[in-house]
């Protein structure tokens, strides 16, 4: 899986060699990442972004208190030096830790996970650069259409984790981000719409993803929405795509739900959360239609994996079944602050960060209708897609959103498109409201590359699929005519 497994090798000889105590957990993060950004802007080739990182996080348990140091020096001095900062933090914490942690961690594990098709070798930049260029001298001219870029980012992440009880887990993930733009202007207004996909696999990825041609369809729908009416305000059933639910499930379930934040972690940088420890096998969250998964091992999900950043094994788990509430985001740390049973989440963003409580693939679970019949089963209502802006309160609760796409549904029959429509909400309510949830049809599997949290702040990709979903009676809006 590493291209260099001789200095894979001599890091593990050096990490053994190092002074370890006698009972102390301790373990080993190598994490080798290598990401291309490349993008073609109005048919003219911008410059080409590269980023590289290489290092380690060692951790070090002793006395039940947990403490960690990071280094880009591999050498067995440095990895000797940072073990010895951990060590003395550790030690130095004393009877100030919050719990004291169990001083061995399980069995040993020997495994390997990898992207489907990550073995294979990635194309040169001139390949890459030549998809972006005839897929943005595929719009049209139009005096209307004023900006377009087509771009792809392409990350190649290369991890090793190793510890006391004897764990070797690697894993090697290839990501995969094509995205689309159009801006459309009549001198006056402007409208903009985007398309973008980001999934872990091999370099069919950008062809199956629809990405060659789509472009044209984005242009034509940026003009469609220059022309369009103002979104009418009031309440009406929203149908939301899967490219817009993806933002309702991160922001009013998966932040929500994250054991660290609903114990306060978060509450300086990033808020707390409207959800307490004790609501969790008891609380209507959604109404019976909402199924909610931690899940881990979807094929060419941004967030599938094997094992979590702390070496516990990673498998999927319903969070929200049948609308209620079972379980948090909470990984080994959380579940021993709190007697809850979690899921392996607990993720770092690089080598330099400590794994925290994170969303991984978080899902909706597919549903019985397809989106023709959910649509014919509205009489007003409207169809949103694509998410173009945000906001929610420090516990996750209230929020507004807005999204590019709007198509107003009536008589069960989709009519004209409508700009800047927006919807508001407030989470404890909104899930209770879900009326229809789209079958496998309408699934599609998406993501982020940039969910930020924690201090120092992590920005980490996430998964989420979803099928197209139908709330009934919820206050929208349109935005600045």
């Amino acid at each position: 899986m590493f291209e260099d497994t001789s200095s894979l090798r001599l890091l593990l000889s050096r990490f053994s060699r190092l002074r370890l105590g006698a009972g102390q957990f301790h373990s080993l993060r190598y994490v080798q990442h290598d990401t291309v950004g490349l993008s073609v802007t109005r048919n003219v080739i911008d410059p080409p972004r590269r980023q590289s990182s290489c290092g380690v996080m060692l951790c070090v348990r002793v006395n039940g208190n947990e403490a960690f140091a990071a280094t880009s020096d591999l050498t067995e001095q440095g990895l000797s030096r940072a073990y010895d900062r951990a060590l003395q933090l550790a030690q130095a914490t004393g009877e100030l830790g919050l719990l004291k942690l169990p001083s061995l961690q399980g069995e040993a594990v020997h495994t390997a996970y990898a992207s489907p098709g990550a073995e294979q070798p990635l194309p040169d930049t001139a390949y890459w650069l030549d998809v972006l260029r005839g897929e943005s001298a595929r719009v049209p001219r139009h005096e209307k259409l004023v900006n377009w870029s087509a771009g792809l980012r392409i990350t190649d992440r290369q991890q090793l984790y190793i510890d006391s009880t004897g764990s070797e887990i690697l894993t090697h993930k290839r990501l995969f981000y094509p995205r689309l733009d159009v801006t459309a202007f009549d001198g006056k207004q402007s409208q903009r719409r985007t398309w973008t996909v980001a999934r872990q696999g091999s370099n069919a990825v950008v062809q199956d993803s629809g990405f060659v041609g789509q472009i044209e369809q984005v242009a034509d729908q940026a003009l469609q929405l220059l022309a369009a009416p103002n979104t009418p305000q009031g309440p009406r059933d929203l149908l939301l795509m899967p490219d817009q639910m993806i933002l309702q499930i991160h922001e009013s379930i998966g932040h929500p739900l994250e054991m660290d934040r609903i114990l306060g972690d978060e509450r300086n940088f990033a808020g707390t959360s409207f959800v307490t420890p004790d609501m969790f096998g008891h609380y209507q969250y959604g109404s019976p239609l909402l199924n909610v998964s931690f899940d881990p091992q979807v094929e060419s999900e941004l967030g599938s994996y094997s094992h979590d950043d702390e070496g516990l094994v990673a498998n999927k788990h319903l969070l929200i079944e049948g609308g209620v509430l079972k379980r948090p985001l909470g990984g080994a740390l959380s579940q021993a602050r709190t007697g809850l049973d979690g899921v392996a989440n607990s993720r770092a963003c690089d080598w330099n960060r400590a794994p925290i409580d994170r969303m991984a693939n978080l899902n909706v679970e597919p549903g019985d209708q397809t989106l023709a019949s959910m649509i014919s089963n509205i009489e007003q209502g409207i169809l949103m897609a694509t998410n173009r802006s945000w906001s929610i309160d420090q516990a996750r609760n209230k929020f507004q959103f807005g999204c590019e796409w709007g198509q107003l549904i009536e008589n069960g029959q989709l009519a004209g498109v409508v700009k800047n429509p927006n919807y508001r909400g407030v989470s404890s309510q909104f899930w209770r409201n879900l009326s229809a949830v789209g079958d496998h049809s309408t699934f599609e599997v998406l993501g982020t590359p940039n969910c930020g949290k924690g201090e120092p702040n992590q920005s980490i990709t996430v998964g989420h699929a979803s099928p197209a979903c139908v709330f009934q009676q919820i206050d929208v809006f349109g935005g600045q005519a």
